[in-house]
């Protein structure tokens, strides 16, 4: 397997320029969402239960949309924000037009799993689905884009953060672990499917001979 080397130069500043893009798209994004849930609260919590998923209900399929910029309180919200804002920059640093696609495949994908496994007579909301597809996606990166960089990002990312592994795994009711192992894998599909597409190097064609013709003779 040939790897990529360390970025240097122009295509260093470009991966800078996207870094400040990625910051302020998270600033954003946590932005939204408290503000959400400042109306949220206000309302004692009633667009999470408006507008979060309700298993099976033909009618909640596009809540899978709007869940997750809603939580149900706010020790919910804060548990979210700093592995959100960590994981959804690292996720977007190097190029935020794929981020948003990685971003659509993982709300999608959790959002569809939390529809179809969920018990019934429940809402699920948060961005934790999220927070997973995330972590998911930056394990792998590396692996499919081979790119040093990344191979490492996503090591130390495991190893660190490897608590997030046991919420794959049904645990205290009221935890929607359907969301969050949807989610992770479908931020390792994320991988695969944004992965860097390698140009094939064309040969070029052989030289045509050159002919050699004798120099014409003196008389």
């Amino acid at each position: 397997m040939k790897e990529r080397p360390l970025p240097s130069g122009a295509e260093a500043q470009a991966m800078i320029a996207e870094a400040r893009k990625a910051l302020w798209v998270m600033v954003g994004f946590l932005a939204v969402i408290w503000i959400v849930q400042i109306v949220n609260w206000a309302t004692d919590y009633a667009l999470s239960f408006d507008f979060g998923i309700r298993a099976r209900e033909l009618s909640s399929l596009p809540e899978a949309l709007t869940a997750p910029f809603l939580h149900f309180s706010w020790g919910h919200i804060e548990s979210n924000s700093g592995p959100l804002f960590i994981f959804g920059f690292l996720a977007a640093y190097r190029g935020v037009r794929k981020f948003f696609g990685v971003t659509a495949l993982i709300v999608i994908g959790s959002g569809l799993g939390v529809w179809l496994v969920s018990p019934a007579n429940g809402v699920t909301a948060g961005a934790s689905g999220v927070v997973l597809g995330y972590f998911g996606y930056i394990i792998v990166r590396g692996l499919f884009d081979r790119r040093p960089i990344d191979l490492v990002i996503g090591l130390v990312m495991a190893l660190c953060f490897a608590y997030q592994f046991t919420a794959l795994l049904p645990a205290e009711e009221g935890i929607s672990w359907q969301g969050h192992l949807f989610g992770f894998g479908s931020g390792v599909i994320g991988g695969w499917v944004f992965r860097e597409r390698r140009r094939k190097q064309v040969e070029p064609a052989p030289a045509d001979p050159t002919v050699m013709l004798d120099p014409p003779k003196q008389p």
